[in-house]
């Protein structure tokens, strides 16, 4: 590669070039700037109602407002930034990289995504500020039917919109990996970055159109009062429950399978090991894509389903932990005897991984039926989404951002500060959301603006424990912004990782490579433990 080649970022400079490009690259940076927006605004949201709760009797003086603040909260966190946080972000930057090609399949088509993924966040911040709607991110029937205000349409419409950029940008991924390889890599010399992309793709293009036909009955009905899911008219509210967690379930897989990709490349890459049983791990992969569609039963096991689809959904519910405890044992199979090094990636790293296994166990107990009808609806729930979703994913996605920064802007950040971010951010999150296991298994009830008396010192404790985790989050924002300006120039491998995008230049330049590379070995094929030692 000529070391004198033009990078992403310094061919044009101009506004125009960056908003009409068709560089994948310069795209992925588009949407990183869009979703650091919306994960502000959904943090501030969650701060506000974690004031709130210091005090039983509520601190923000009025339910409503409670209410809007974490409908807002959650749709914003779930629509506009988790679910396309690793894709649309490292996966468009890192996926022509990892595949030897010059772009995606449809450049044009992806920059499209963006344009849309903007449009429903600019409809959906208009909504939420205006008015607000007070349904949480669930938009449950009959109370966006019949109770709530009249912004639901208007929010529903803007995740409409960002479901065509997910289908977008997951239809490219998959297009991409099929026809856009490099020679010598097969199927089996993919990075397991690219297999969980690829099955996160699936989902996107699969199960986002059942989104989009549920929420269009669901605007018809509010607009021209036609019985749908709405009992008053002969409309059926768990038709609706059916169809949401349809797609709502494979989404939280949308959410967590790319930050599973991102965790198989970073371990490996600090533990100077090849990766422990890949062949498991793609496929681990794949059963989860595949078993995620199956399992959307268990989120109405007191809604009024049978018995008999109860336990069924109860078993697959189960089945689906099984790939993904796979997953656990094969990254610390792979850490195991490792020459590991704690930098700052390698930390988010681990602290994924507890979390994760933290998130998944509890996710067994609201799987089994008998657990579930004393934990639903309360803040257990809250914890284990939390652990999963924010604990797991944001750690992985804070992981992916360390450990690819160098190659995408040129620049190293400071170690010091990104291993102190990941420290704050693992004691922050527990002392956030563990005191929420218990006031859940204790009985309080979520989306409550006030609660029991009793229940204040726990509250207490968490919302201290948010205090804390604000900081953690910030100082990213911080030091990662001062590198740019300050830090100093990065190799083409800081790391010592294998994989296509180590071998470019940092930051890589417009047209990825001079030539088109050649895949001789399997990924992840690192030096001995005696060798390393020996240097």
């Amino acid at each position: 590669m000529n070391p004198a080649a033009r990078s992403y970022l310094t061919d044009g400079f101009t506004l125009r070039s960056w908003l009409l490009t068709s560089d994948h690259k310069r795209i992925a940076l588009l949407y990183l700037g869009t979703i650091t927006l919306f994960f502000f605004i959904g943090g501030v949201a969650a701060a506000l109602l974690r004031y709130n709760l210091l005090s039983s009797r509520g601190l923000l003086g009025s339910p409503e407002i409670y209410n809007k603040l974490f409908s807002m909260h959650g749709v914003v966190m779930v629509w506009f930034f988790l679910i396309p946080a690793v894709p649309a972000t490292l996966g468009n930057f890192l996926v022509p990289l990892m595949l030897g090609a010059r772009d995606l399949a449809f450049p044009r088509l992806n920059l499209l995504s963006w344009y849309l993924f903007v449009i429903a966040g600019v409809i959906v911040l208009y909504a939420l500020i205006v008015g607000g709607v007070d349904t949480g991110w669930t938009f449950y029937t009959p109370l966006t039917t019949l109770y709530s205000n009249g912004y639901v349409v208007l929010v529903a419409t803007a995740i409409f919109v960002a479901g065509f950029s997910s289908i977008a940008t997951g239809l490219n991924f998959i297009v991409s990996i099929h026809k856009l390889r490099a020679p010598g890599m097969t199927w089996y010399r993919m990075p397991v970055f690219l297999w969980s992309l690829y099955a996160t793709s699936v989902i996107m293009v699969l199960a986002t159109p059942v989104l989009a036909m549920t929420l269009v009955l669901l605007a018809f009905e509010r607009v021209f009062h036609v019985g749908v899911f709405d009992p008053t008219v002969g409309g059926d509210p768990l038709l609706f429950q059916h169809l949401f967690w349809f797609y709502s379930h494979p989404a939280v897989y949308v959410m967590i399978l790319p930050g599973f990709g991102v965790i198989s490349e970073i371990v490996p890459a600090f533990s100077s090991k090849e990766l422990f049983g890949y062949r498991f791990v793609v496929w681990a992969s794949i059963a989860i894509a595949v078993i995620g569609f199956l399992v959307w039963g268990h989120h109405m096991f007191v809604a009024g389903a049978s018995l008999y689809s109860a336990l069924v959904f109860s078993l697959l519910s189960y089945m689906v932990a099984v790939p993904s405890a796979i997953k656990v044992f094969n990254w610390v199979g792979t850490m195991h005897k490792g020459y590991i090094r704690f930098d700052a990636p390698m930390l988010y790293a681990i602290g994924f991984i507890g979390l994760f296994t933290m998130g998944g166990l509890t996710g067994l107990f609201v799987a089994a039926l008998a657990a579930d009808v004393h934990l639903t609806q309360t803040y257990f729930v809250v914890a284990h989404f939390h652990y999963v979703m924010v604990g797991g994913m944001v750690s992985a996605f804070f992981a992916g951002l360390h450990f690819w920064w160098p190659k995408i802007t040129g620049r190293i950040y400071p170690e010091m500060w990104g291993r102190a971010a990941a420290i704050i951010i693992f004691a922050g999150f527990n002392l956030t959301f563990f005191p929420q296991f218990i006031l859940g298994y204790l009985g309080m009830p979520r989306r409550y603006a006030s609660y029991p008396a009793e229940f204040e010192p726990l509250n207490l404790l968490s919302s201290a424990g948010a205090a804390v985790l604000a900081v953690g989050y910030l100082l990213p924002l911080g030091y990662l912004i001062w590198s740019l300006f300050h830090g100093e120039k990065a190799p083409a491998n800081p790391w010592g990782a294998t994989g296509l995008e180590w071998t470019t230049p940092s930051p890589p330049p417009t047209e990825n490579f001079e030539e088109t590379p050649v895949v001789t070995q399997p990924p992840y094929q690192y030096p001995l433990r005696e060798a390393i030692s020996h240097e």
